[in-house]
């Protein structure tokens, strides 16, 4: 609710200054016109210009691109009102959402309630697909007030709605477009969309942002190959790459003409130990593994000291919610063999299913192979491609690796990833308890007790959940130092993917 009263949400636009990473010239005003390419790591020819189906990076900056959402979590981390001008909430129920006039999509269409009303009921459609599927259970009621008014009201009381409706899936389309074209209310204009390839956007001159955007033309294609991302970088052929390795920085920063941006983020790589099978579920077992975990060696060695020191629950030490009260697990061989001795599962073998497509998990998965082979645990490596590892391998056997994308909010995470019914509940991982408190430090307005509810969540999650966090990892993406306008944004790679509002090319 950061940014946001409890009676009223007032505000315009997304509002303050970003700090330009723009070489050495910190002090330059954003300049019109120019053209960059732009590359990420991720790529499917499931890319889609529907934002309720984003999977990927690739899809998040398109649609930032294009659309734009009631509400923006800006620079800043703040969220404050967009396409509503004015939100209004007196129990955190009802919220009522007061329409910026003389917003005009890409056809020269107006906004109106009825644009919006539809974009958010579509969520809830089965046969759509959306991945905020489960979040929109707790829309009750979508309906229009008028022509530029616009009601929710929810299940149960939620602080974090205006959070939540800035991400990318909640961005509005026109109403009946059930087949989405590029036709938002977003700084580009879709000139070229090939799913898998690239997609070319031109600026929107009738932003309804004052001045913005300031680049004339962005090319998105994805680059698979981080190598290969960090060689087109340096030679030019593109200007913006994201995941680049901590093994890679060095090379980017040995250029006069490059430079890296680095975000301390709660990007987690996570070992998962299914709850529903044995022996992961064994609380023995997944005390072991917790363990046989060396932290500081993951960080050192693996991200180059671009990370911080996780504790197996997704809240990291720099969110306002984190527990420092929840004891830190280390490695200590002696308590892991104790912990296998107990469980009587000394010399069990068992394969660790590991990917590129989960950064670092292959190196860390043989980590655990050689310390959980001192105390007589047989862990096989299994290496298997990151095509396809999303759905072919992640959550379908005893002992796989995840990848989860820093979330807003940490009811967002706990309720994508810990709750019960969750779909993407990987450990398969149930406690009443905690879906109690879940739902309760969504209503609780005392920022004490929501603080305190929350930290209770993340020591069960600690104490029981079948999540192995080593460290969160730092965002890191490369650019040309003559693209300015970047800044930190935790919440994603490449300004939480909305660079493209805020860039601009100093030629």
């Amino acid at each position: 609710m950061s940014g946001f009263s409890r009676r009223g949400l007032m505000g315009g636009a997304l509002a303050g200054a970003v700090l330009p990473a723009c070489g050495h010239a910190a002090a330059l005003i954003p300049r019109r016109g120019g053209a960059v390419r732009v590359a990420t790591q991720s790529v499917s020819t499931a890319d889609t210009l529907d934002p309720a189906k984003g999977a990927l990076s690739t899809d998040y900056v398109r649609h930032y691109m294009l659309y734009s959402g009631l509400t923006k979590t800006g620079p800043d981390m703040v969220t404050r009102p967009s396409l509503a001008e004015r939100i209004e909430s007196a129990d955190r129920i009802t919220w009522h959402f007061a329409l910026r006039r003389g917003v005009h999509f890409h056809d020269g269409a107006e906004l109106t309630s009825a644009d919006v009303v539809w974009s958010l009921r579509r969520h809830a459609d089965p046969a759509l697909g959306s991945k905020m599927a489960g979040i929109v259970k707790q829309f009750a009621q979508v309906t229009a007030d008028g022509r530029y008014g616009v009601t929710i009201r929810l299940t149960g009381p939620n602080a974090d709605l205006p959070v939540i409706l800035a991400q990318s899936h909640f961005l509005i389309l026109r109403a009946g477009a059930t087949h989405p074209d590029g036709n938002g209310t977003g700084p580009y204009r879709l000139a070229q969309f090939k799913p898998g390839i690239r997609t070319i956007v031109t600026r929107n001159a009738d932003y309804w942002v004052a001045g913005r955007p300031y680049l004339d033309r962005i090319e998105l294609i994805s680059i698979p190959d981080e190598v290969s991302r960090v060689n087109a970088l340096l030679s030019g052929d593109v200007q913006l790459v994201n995941a680049i390795n901590p093994r890679s920085t060095r090379r980017v920063q040995g250029s006069a003409g490059h430079a890296v941006l680095s975000t301390p983020s709660a990007l987690y790589t996570n070992l998962i130990a299914r709850q529903t099978q044995l022996p992961t579920g064994n609380p023995h077992f997944v005390a072991a593994l917790k363990h046989l975990i060396d932290r500081d060696l993951v960080k050192r060695a693996l991200f180059r000291g671009y990370a911080t020191i996780g504790n197996d629950q997704p809240i990291p030490p720099f969110h306002r919610y984190y527990n420092p009260a929840v004891p830190q697990t280390g490695l200590d061989l002696d308590r892991a063999r104790w912990h296998l001795q107990r469980g009587g599962l000394t010399g069990v073998r068992l394969p660790i299913y590991a990917s590129p497509a989960a950064e670092g998990s292959v190196d860390m998965a043989s980590i655990l192979q050689e310390y959980g082979a001192r105390v007589g645990l047989d862990l096989s490596v299994t290496r298997v491609p990151a095509d396809g590892y999303w759905s072919t391998h992640w959550m379908k056997h005893p002992l796989t690796f995840g990848n989860t994308n820093p979330r807003p909010t940490a009811d967002l995470v706990f309720s994508l990833f810990y709750k019960s019914d969750a779909a993407w509940n990987e450990s398969g991982w149930q406690n009443p308890r905690f879906d109690q408190l879940l739902l309760a430090a969504r209503a609780e307005a005392d920022e004490a007790r929501r603080r305190a509810m929350y930290g209770e969540m993340q020591q069960l999650v600690h104490d029981h959940a079948g999540s192995m966090i080593p460290v969160f990892i730092n965002l890191i993406d490369g650019h040309d130092r003559r693209l300015c306008g970047l800044s930190p944004v935790p919440a994603g790679g490449m300004m939480g993917y909305q660079f493209a509002e805020y860039a601009w090319w100093n030629a």
